[in-house]
């Protein structure tokens, strides 16, 4: 087989890969909402769902123009992220930790779609496939963008909460028991000298 020909059947395979990648990584953003507290990271998570779906659409335009379509292919490493993320979310209560852990697991997902995106976007441009190379090029900036979001929620809001949530309240000092007044004992009068009698007078 041509070494071109190997190239070309490389990016039809990825390009499968992305697909299904896609409409996993929508799935199981729909799970990690309900569980995410943050309004930040919500509002994210949401944008985010509503980007891959379009992001998804480009991909199976760029199979399209490629004379191709996305079948069945499952891309195994994307089930692995979304399996992994679900487990770990499940170990912590809701709240700011398990925010980070969401946020954690999210970024992992973005560095995979970054590397996925960045290859495919190469090897469009090699094969002088370009209309391809753009429309992968625009969901890899995406995905930059997205994980430097994420890093910023966490910065900004979700860390500083989840180490405040750690520290304990300072006890405030009570107060001492307001003292009690006693009645005091009104002196005791000295005791009334004895009075002396008066001479007895003579009679005359």
């Amino acid at each position: 087989m041509d070494c071109m020909d190997e190239i070309y059947g490389m990016l039809l395979d990825q390009l499968k890969d992305a697909a299904s990648a896609e409409k996993q990584a929508i799935q199981g953003m729909k799970r990690t909402l309900r569980k995410a507290s943050d309004p930040q990271l919500r509002e994210g998570i949401e944008a985010h769902m509503a980007q891959s779906e379009i992001q998804r659409e480009r991909v199976e335009q760029a199979l399209e123009t490629l004379g191709s379509k996305p079948g069945r292919k499952v891309c195994e490493a994307m089930r692995g992220l979304v399996q992994e993320a679900q487990q770990e979310q499940e170990e912590h209560d809701k709240g700011p930790v398990l925010d980070l852990v969401i946020i954690a697991s999210l970024q992992r997902i973005e560095h995979y779609e970054i590397a996925a995106y960045g290859t495919m976007a190469e090897l469009a441009k090699a094969l002088e496939e370009n209309e391809v190379a753009e429309l992968l090029a625009e969901t890899l900036a995406e995905e930059k963008a997205q994980d430097a979001r994420l890093t910023e929620v966490t910065r900004n809001s979700v860390l500083p909460a989840a180490l405040s949530e750690g520290e304990e309240p300072e006890e405030e000092a009570e107060a001492p028991p307001p003292k009690r007044r006693t009645a005091r004992k009104p002196a005791a009068r000295p005791a009334a000298a004895p009075r002396k009698k008066a001479p007895a007078r003579r009679r005359g």
